[in-house]
């Protein structure tokens, strides 16, 4: 039997991207999103959930990910994430054990149009494509729909 470990998501970054460096110079960008949901409650009332996702992104090999990420994206832009999930453990000061769950990002599509900006009235910034074999759209796509959704 074989194991699949696939997260896909397209949401908006609840604040901007922090990159750091490991201690071996490898730049890691942290982000978050966060992703809308519908449901119909008891009462056959249909209700909008939004759910928080945090986003890690490394530079590995020739992909600069992280330093992509943390210079093209803002707080408020519509990114699609391709990644696995991860849930690590720690011991934090106080002693208490801490767990997270996080995406760790194999890919990061901007899907904002070139012509938009960040909602904070920062300057437009032309986009990259975030992977090499992946060029940006040429037109701008429109929001998603969570009826429109197959599943």
């Amino acid at each position: 039997m074989s194991n699949l470990n696939k997260a896909l998501l397209i949401g908006r970054l609840t604040k901007d991207p922090e990159m750091r460096y490991t201690p071996s110079g490898t730049a890691v960008t942290n982000f978050s999103i966060a992703t809308n949901r519908w449901s119909t409650g008891p009462d056959g009332e249909k209700k909008e959930f939004t759910d928080y996702h945090n986003i890690v992104a490394y530079n590995a090999g020739r992909r600069n990910l992280a330093e992509i990420v943390a210079q093209y994206t803002r707080k408020g832009a519509l990114v699609y994430i391709e990644g696995r999930i991860q849930t690590r453990s720690w011991e934090g000061q106080d002693g208490q054990k801490r767990r997270t769950t996080e995406i760790i990002a194999n890919d990061v599509q901007f899907l904002d149009s070139r012509s938009s900006g960040p909602t904070d009235g920062a300057p437009a910034r032309s986009r990259p494509a975030a992977t090499d074999d992946i060029p940006a759209p040429d037109e701008a796509p429109r929001d998603v729909d969570p009826d429109e959704i197959p599943f």
